[in-house]
């Protein structure tokens, strides 16, 4: 079942496949909220051009599909708020166009088979007229499934199926020919079905529901798929197809680390196959000035970059944001009020995790950049959870700053050599304080001590803390939580 979304008044309707078919949802619409009393506050978008697909037109083809998308992607530049896509056969495909679009689209099948259930509760033996080509998607089927419903079809005399001749044949609906062949074929269609002991019969094409009215008297109700439709979208709450989860990842703060990070968001996703993964959009930005020259007074602010970063995940899509960086979260608190998505904030996330393992443990070890440390971020962190921050001396603080931004440190692109022996002094002086547990706290250091712990002089085990995979998992789990 997808999930129930606040109506917006804010639609719009994508017209062109079938002209005449979506213009009658479009006056079914305008029908229905004006009944609601609500259509002086309705912002409805019609926007129609000219369909011209190669091949068949009653199929799922390349053109059709670029057509779709292409306009979705216009109504999401015109601040549209919703999309309503009175098509069938575009519903087919309607999995690829929600892996790619940030705006709900409003989910004809979902209308029709909600309508089904309220309106014919009883009803089992469902009769579908539809093309040859939305028949054999098994559309029909993925929403009315066995064994609570069974589909039936006309049986398809020799040649052309009638349902697809009478809309897409010479001289058919699609051409405005509302009377005549088209009709009797339908007809005889919809006898079939009946004597097939449908119970319902349903219209899987618009330009069907169009003419529903006219097919003849039977014995068995023919639902109009378009009022449906345009009943389900101004009902003002209305079953939406849901997009996927998407994390917005702020990139270069720095570059190793975001791959890095995105090594771990895939590690720590349990998944089968590659549709089981998460969406992730990379906004990769390494002229965001340095985070650790600002803090200690000789660099360009770069709130300002971090902040029209995040603003391109949001208007993205993402529905949260992670920042693989531990001096950016200095800042965090200055741009996240502005933001209508949440920033995770790794240091937070850590000390939570630190705490729930070492639920006895008094003082944590703090490997960090001095900008990372002069701004107190991790302190107040730690000091929330009753945890004490201990930092190597000023002497070791260099050697770690040397192996980080050194000639020869981690962000120049080594992992061997002077950075190992300067790191690993600086954690050593952390253990002669007396630290357990040590945060990994600048997203480059995991690159030069990628363990979960570490056997100290004398046989002491040392915890090492990797703030970048707790952030991995954190945002792997929010997004296994929206999913369920």
């Amino acid at each position: 079942m997808a999930p129930l979304i606040e109506s917006t008044r804010s639609f719009g309707i994508i017209g062109g496949l079938g002209p005449l078919a979506s213009a009658d949802v479009f006056f079914k619409l305008m029908k229905a909220m004006a009944a609601h009393g609500n259509i002086e506050q309705a912002d409805v978008v019609f926007e129609q051009h000219p369909f011209h697909g190669s091949g068949s037109t009653s199929a799922a083809t390349t053109e059709r599909k670029l057509y779709v998308f292409d306009m979705i992607r216009d109504f999401e530049r015109r601040g549209v708020g919703a999309v309503v896509l009175p098509c069938f056969l575009s519903h087919t495909f309607l999995d690829e166009l929600k892996s790619n679009t940030t705006l709900p689209i409003v989910d004809l099948m979902d209308a029709l088979r909600s309508h089904v259930r309220r309106a014919h509760p009883t009803a089992s033996r469902i009769g579908v007229l539809t093309s040859d080509y939305t028949r054999g998607s098994g559309l029909f089927e993925r929403y009315f499934p066995a064994p609570a419903f069974d589909v039936i079809y006309p049986r398809m005399p020799q040649g052309r199926d009638a349902v697809t001749e009478a809309v897409y044949g010479a001289g058919g609906i699609k051409q405005g020919a509302l009377t005549g062949k088209p009709l009797q074929l339908l007809a005889e269609a919809a006898q079939d079905l009946v004597a097939q002991g449908a119970d319902l019969i349903l219209p899987g094409l618009t330009e069907v529901a169009l003419v529903a009215h006219a097919i003849g008297t039977l014995p068995v109700p023919i639902v109009d798929a378009n009022q449906v439709y345009a009943q389900c979208v101004a009902d003002g709450r209305r079953e939406m197809s849901a997009k996927p989860f998407k994390i917005g990842v702020v990139g270069g703060v720095g570059p190793a680390a975001t791959v890095d990070f995105m090594q771990k968001i895939v590690r720590n996703t349990p998944a089968e196959r590659d549709q089981d993964h998460i969406k992730v959009h990379v906004e990769q930005n390494p002229q965001i000035p340095d985070r650790t020259e600002n803090l200690v007074g000789k660099g360009p602010d770069p709130t300002i970059a971090l902040y029209a970063t995040c603003k391109k995940l949001e208007e993205g899509g993402a529905d949260l944001i992670a920042i693989p960086c531990n001096t950016a979260h200095a800042y965090v608190e200055r741009i996240q009020s502005s933001l209508s998505i949440p920033i995770v904030n790794m240091l937070t996330v850590t000390v939570e995790s630190i705490r729930a393992r070492f639920p006895d443990l008094k003082q944590v070890g703090l490997l960090a950049t001095s900008g990372t440390i002069g701004s107190g971020v991790y302190r107040r962190a730690l000091e929330d959870k009753g945890l004490e921050q201990l930092l190597p001396t000023p002497a070791m603080q260099e050697r770690v700053m040397n192996a980080i931004y050194g000639r020869e440190g981690v962000k120049a692109g080594y992992t061997e050599g002077q950075c190992q022996d300067d790191i690993r002094a600086g954690l050593d002086d952390l253990v002669r304080q007396g630290a357990d547990v040590v945060i990994l706290g600048c997203t480059e250091l995991p690159l030069l001590l990628p363990f979960p712990q570490l056997e100290h002089g004398g046989g002491k085990i040392v915890a090492l803390v990797d703030p970048t995979d707790t952030l991995a998992r954190r945002c792997v789990a929010y997004a296994g939580m929206a999913t369920e």
